[in-house]
């Protein structure tokens, strides 16, 4: 079992977290009892090979797969405890999401995809909240168009947007620069290393990419399902000597 961090002060935790498919001697297990803290103003990027589990932690994190054992707990709220109606209140409220694949709808403008989620919950939108985040990732000429008329990264920082503006305490990103060009990428990255360290948002984000992972504060890496080591503020060099560690265990 590895080792809680940061309990006191974490904003989402895991205890003891397991998650396994299948039954008897077909059984998979993806996640192999892993506790975890993730403070407020902290990034944390998560690597591993192919099947080390870090996809399954991440939906588990976002509330998106049941455990087969453990706890998730984002604000002491432990996931497992809230019926479908409180975990969507939740995701839409305290929960931020970025994916490599943008998720915005065709047929809606930048700035009606940017309220959707506030749209369907019934709220009215902070205006001066939404320009703040809009002038924050530079879309303010772009609110009209629709996504076929953005770049990718224009299309990235519309999701990054959405995700921003109802204040999560966590964002949760998977492969986010896996659709953008070097450029772009970096920009992103800076935006969401912003959102950690001036907002005081947690950003945990799933990624193969060893220079992203060096935009955050720690790297945890993972292998058969367990946390098998944690670098802080690493370089390249080393974030991609300890990935081929976890790959030679595989």
């Amino acid at each position: 079992m590895n080792t809680p961090t940061g309990q006191r002060s974490s904003t989402l935790r895991t205890v003891d977290l397991v998650r396994r498919y299948g039954v008897g001697e077909t059984a998979v297990t993806a996640v192999a009892g892993v506790s975890l803290g993730f403070e407020p103003a902290q990034f944390t990027a998560i690597m591993g090979p192919s099947g080390s589990g870090k996809s399954t932690l991440m939906n588990l994190l976002a509330g998106l797969d049941t455990p087969t054992s453990g706890s998730v707990l984002v604000e002491g709220q432990d996931l497992a405890r809230l019926d479908d109606r409180g975990l969507t209140r939740l995701r839409r409220e305290r929960i931020g999401f970025v994916f490599q694949a943008f998720n915005l709808l065709p047929a809606l403008t930048a700035e009606q995809n940017i309220l959707l989620p506030l749209r369907l919950a019934g709220q009215r939108p902070d205006r001066d909240r939404l320009d703040e985040v809009v002038r924050s990732l530079r879309l303010g000429d772009r609110l009209g168009h629709r996504p076929t008329e953005l770049s990718g990264g224009q299309q990235q920082r519309v999701a990054l947007a959405r995700a921003l503006l109802t204040r999560p305490a966590v964002l949760l990103a998977d492969e986010p620069t896996g659709a953008l060009d070097v450029t772009n990428g970096r920009e992103l990255l800076e935006r969401l290393r912003t959102a950690s360290s001036e907002l005081g948002r947690t950003i945990v984000m799933v990624t193969h990419d060893p220079v992203a992972a060096t935009y955050a504060d720690r790297v945890l890496l993972m292998s058969d399902g367990a946390l098998h080591g944690t670098l802080e503020h690493p370089t390249a060099e080393q974030v991609l000597a300890a990935v081929a560690r976890a790959e030679s265990r595989c």
